[in-house]
Formats: C-alpha cells, structure tokens, sequence
C-alpha cells in the first residue's frame, strides 16, 4: 500500500522547490537561497523546514557535524498528489469536470488543444 503524501502549504513548496533544486541542504543553505527571492525572516524558514520535517515530507541527515536536509518525496510525487487533492475538493474527483470547464473558459488555446488530443491518443488503455 502505498503512504499518502502529507498536504504541504504554498510556502512549504517554496522550502521543497529549493530542496529539489539542489539536496541536501544545510538550514543555513536553505535560508540564504530563499531570502534572495522573499522577504521572509530565518526564524519563518526554520518553522516551515521543522513541520516539513514533522509531516515526513524531508528528512534529516544528523551524522555530519551541520543537519542536511533532504526531500523524502519527488516533486512529481507531491505535484501528483497536490492535484489529487485539487481534483478532488474543487471537481469532486473528476477529471473530466475540470477539463470541460478550461475548454468552455477559452483558456486553452488551439495549440493546447491539439497538444491534450495527441497525449490521449497516444495514453495506453487500462
């Protein structure tokens, strides 16, 4: 049976994004990286990192003299199951609800249509 994947906050996915960046990181590593593109505090990235590390979501080296820090998911795994949860609580779990809806909104464009057309055609069969 495969382990669900714990709900992770926009501003957790921006600690994961630098950790699939680049893995292991220090706190200091993870920090420095992220301060560039926020204006968030160290104290603000060290919550974040620790509840990511209480959901099971990264992992922490503690053999060296500095804890590295480590995805324990991919980022498809997390993208996967972020858009599970999505379908499921804005589409009531269909797929197709949510795809009739971006073809009748014009948001998709010729292109993206015939793009989405192709990957069906060429999905395998259950």
């Amino acid at each position: 049976m495969e382990k669900s994947i714990p709900s992770i906050s926009e501003s957790e996915w921006e600690i994961m994004n630098v950790l699939w960046d680049k893995t292991p990181r220090t706190a200091s590593d993870i920090i420095s990286s992220l301060q560039e593109s926020s204006n968030w505090k160290p104290k603000t990235i060290r919550t974040l990192l620790d509840r990511l590390v209480q959901k099971d979501v990264v992992g922490v080296n503690k053999n060296l003299r500095v804890y590295t820090f480590y995805p324990l998911y991919t980022q498809e795994e997390c993208q996967r199951a972020e858009t599970e949860s999505f379908i499921n609580r804005i589409y009531g779990g269909t797929l197709k609800s949510m795809l009739v809806q971006f073809i009748q909104e014009d948001t998709l464009s010729d292109d993206d249509i015939n793009e989405l057309r192709f990957m069906l055609n060429k999905k395998p069969e259950k």
